[in-house]
């Protein structure tokens, strides 16, 4: 499958050279073994489309014996995502999946009204030195669905769409995006997708979605005569004609869609539209009230102070 043709925008368009809403430069926090960049929620916003929360964990490289070890843990109210650069990630949740990620494949986890998982480093993968590089983002649930009886997908990279031509490639992992829709099953109306250029290639970003960001993994962009390096979230103004091109080569994810139906209360691992579903979660996980991950009950993260 192709990429459709978008024209650029006509010399002299303001809105095309004035296009960004704001620039977010991540929060960077070491955990120990590898580096996690946190670019939502962030003090400039906290949500672009349904997307409450962005992070890049990597890249690095683990010695022998290392790995990532994220213990049990609770979620209400979301839907994780998660999407592998480099590495491999064991995911182990309370309704008894257990699935490696590998990278091109999703993982996409809806949390609704309760769900606990793991992630961490196979065994077998933990023998050997390994390049670590991905992102986990949750996605704000709406209000008629907050409360959905949890659920998982695996979707093979086979599977979701890609689009490709001389220098470009878009692969849509969830929603729709240039015409081609993800099989993975969504609450609200969003885009999600892994984009590559090569040097000197330009890509027009739709206008249908009224909210957009970009994050630059690797490489950089320049958007309206400006210049953006790796590790930015770039949130475009609603509506307005935008072309990214890159001089170095690019990877970078395409994000958002329609507004939230209100805003949310995020506190930990919990999202919700109400302080009172939150305040719930907090006591259901301080008194065991979750299900437990089999194979991975021996350990959990306890609730913070």
């Amino acid at each position: 499958m192709s990429l459709p043709h978008v024209p650029d925008p006509l010399p002299g368009d303001a809105a095309a050279a004035d296009a960004l809403e704001m620039v977010i430069v991540p929060r960077a926090r070491d955990l120990g073994d590898f580096e996690v960049r946190r670019a939502l929620p962030s003090a400039q916003r906290q949500m672009v489309g349904p997307f409450i929360f962005f992070d890049q964990f990597g890249p690095v490289v683990m010695k022998a014996g290392q790995g990532m070890d994220v213990r049990p843990h609770p979620h209400i109210g979301l839907a994780t995502v998660t999407w592998v650069y480099d590495g491999v990630i064991q995911h182990k949740d309370s309704l008894g999946f257990d699935q490696p990620i590998k990278p091109g494949e999703l993982n996409w986890m809806t949390a609704g009204k309760g769900i606990v998982h793991s992630e961490r480093t196979p065994p077998q993968v933990r023998l050997h030195p390994q390049k670590v590089f991905g992102i986990q983002s949750w996605v704000a649930l709406p209000k008629p669905h907050e409360n959905t009886i949890p659920a998982f997908e695996h979707v093979d990279g086979t599977k979701l769409p890609l689009l490709a031509d001389a220098g470009r490639s878009v692969k849509v992992i969830a929603g729709s995006l240039f015409g081609a829709t993800s099989p993975v099953k969504t609450h609200s109306a969003l885009f999600y997708a892994d984009v590559q250029l090569a040097a000197g290639a330009k890509l027009p970003i739709p206008t249908e979605h009224v909210e957009r960001g970009i994050y630059i993994s690797e490489g950089s962009l320049d958007v309206g005569g400006e210049h953006h390096e790796a590790g930015r979230l770039l949130v475009l103004k609603p509506g307005d004609p935008v072309t990214v091109s890159t001089s170095t080569g690019a990877r970078f994810m395409l994000l958002g869609g329609e507004p939230m139906d209100g805003p949310r209360y995020i506190w930990w691992n919990f999202v919700a539209s109400s302080k009172d579903k939150i305040e719930a979660a907090k006591d259901d996980w301080k008194r065991a009230r979750f299900a437990i991950v089999p194979g991975d009950e021996k350990e959990f993260i306890p609730l913070p102070d």
